[in-house]
């Protein structure tokens, strides 16, 4: 009778092993919330067969991720401030390269680096050590890890300051464009309030879920990886003359 190799998705573990041959066998990844289990079947009226050789390539993918974020998570842990700082300047630019190539499809030939660049730079130099120092502002205002603190906390970031980083964002991208101060505040004034309600659709319920789930050294890089599509919106607001 021919066994077959079935893949279900269950809890979750802290090793990384595979025996295929064994009736059933835990493949686990680090600190991820996917696990796998994989598990022989012996069902000859099944039509539904899996490669063992791919299962083990995709498992051997997942561990070199797997090795990725526990090089991550331990790089957090000695230079935390650091680390949010580079990791919110880079998904900065990887947000505006999707606005390039995405959004306004420029296409590689008139991708401009200079820009790019120009958006790191406020990801290094403002948008990680203002965000990153905010959120350890907003865990000594409000302290305490439940619902309601969490509420608190999303209230006070969304309608304190969300809507002054928001315009302090737009207005130093205007400065580095080479707008002048008039041109710089005509542009707020087209640009804002756009901006700001967009904001208030994406952000309130992930910067809830981010205050309760999410410990504090995490936050950032959390608000910046949901921020790719986010920064690409603000690149695209930013350099729309």
């Amino acid at each position: 009778m021919k066994c077959e190799t079935l893949i279900i998705i269950y809890g979750t573990r802290t090793t990384c092993d595979l025996h295929l041959e064994q009736r059933e066998t835990p493949i686990i990844l680090f600190g991820c919330c996917l696990i796998f289990k994989v598990r022989s079947v012996c069902n000859p009226l099944s039509k539904v067969t899996y490669k063992r050789g791919n299962i083990q390539h995709f498992v051997l993918l997942l561990c070199h991720m797997a090795g990725l974020w526990r090089s991550y998570q331990a790089l957090m842990t000695r230079y935390p401030w650091t680390l949010q700082i580079i990791t919110a300047g880079s998904l900065v630019g990887a947000g505006d390269v999707i606005s390039q190539q995405l959004i306004e499809r420029r296409g590689l030939a008139n991708h401009s680096v200079k820009r790019t660049a120009k958006m790191m730079c406020i990801g290094f130099f403002f948008v990680g050590p203002v965000v990153g120092g905010w959120y350890k502002v907003l865990d000594k205002l409000v302290t305490g890890g439940t619902k309601s603190a969490a509420m608190k906390k999303m209230l006070l970031d969304q309608v304190g300051f969300a809507p002054c980083f928001l315009g302090a964002f737009l207005g130093i991208s205007g400065a580095l464009n080479g707008l002048t101060v008039e041109e710089n505040v005509a542009k707020l004034k087209r640009d804002y309030k756009d901006a700001l309600i967009s904001n208030y659709f994406l952000w309130p319920p992930v910067q809830m879920a981010n205050f309760y789930f999410v410990p504090l050294h995490h936050r950032l890089a959390v608000v910046q990886i949901v921020a790719v599509v986010w920064n690409s919106y603000l690149s695209w607001k930013a350099n729309k003359m």
